[in-house]
């Protein structure tokens, strides 16, 4: 399969705006950050610490359907990160698209629990760690999702992706 999107699912804190990132730096592919897509009144709803539902994920997870679509058509290639927790919400973001690649960050409550405390710039409130793995279906191999550890550094990870999904690096600049 000719990849021309690779979608970097998990729950919050699990490294995604992290590793699309280092890959985006990797590959030179455009990058969005699925909390770019939510509403308003998404980010008012968890910043006060309560879950969205399918209701309010609707919208968003097709405002992401349409950013994927826009790149296929194009032909161009992108980063897209989205919890997807749900089969349901891939099927959205996936459905019957070639050229998309999905890529789980899977780690343990534990050590994602440290990272969501370690951080202050983020609206997700480390309380809805709990939420966040009730709802997450784990992908199944009928899926062909890519599981990868975030055990591991982020550059690590974002290597281990660029390796198993046969990606090549840009070409980076020589220094003179």
């Amino acid at each position: 399969m000719d990849i021309g999107v690779v979608l970097l699912m998990g729950v919050s804190g699990s490294g995604k705006s992290t590793t699309a990132s280092l890959l985006h730096e990797r590959l030179g592919w455009p990058f969005r950050d699925a909390d770019s897509f939510h509403p308003p009144e998404n980010i008012e709803k968890m910043s006060r610490g309560v879950p969205l539902d399918d209701a309010d994920r609707l919208p968003w997870l097709h405002a992401i359907a349409a950013w994927i679509d826009e790149r296929l058509a194009g032909g161009e290639r992108g980063i897209v990160t989205c919890s997807a927790l749900k089969r349901a919400y891939r099927d959205i973001l996936v459905g019957g698209r070639t050229g998309v690649a999905v890529v789980h960050l899977r780690g343990d409550k534990p050590l994602i629990a440290g990272r969501l405390a370690a951080r202050s710039d983020h609206f997700m409130p480390p309380a809805l760690l709990d939420s966040q793995f009730a709802a997450l279906e784990a992908p199944v191999p009928a899926e062909g999702v890519i599981e990868i550890s975030v055990a591991a550094p982020p550059e690590a990870v974002a290597d281990g992706i660029i390796r198993a999904l046969k990606l090549e690096a840009a070409p980076q600049p020589t220094g003179r």
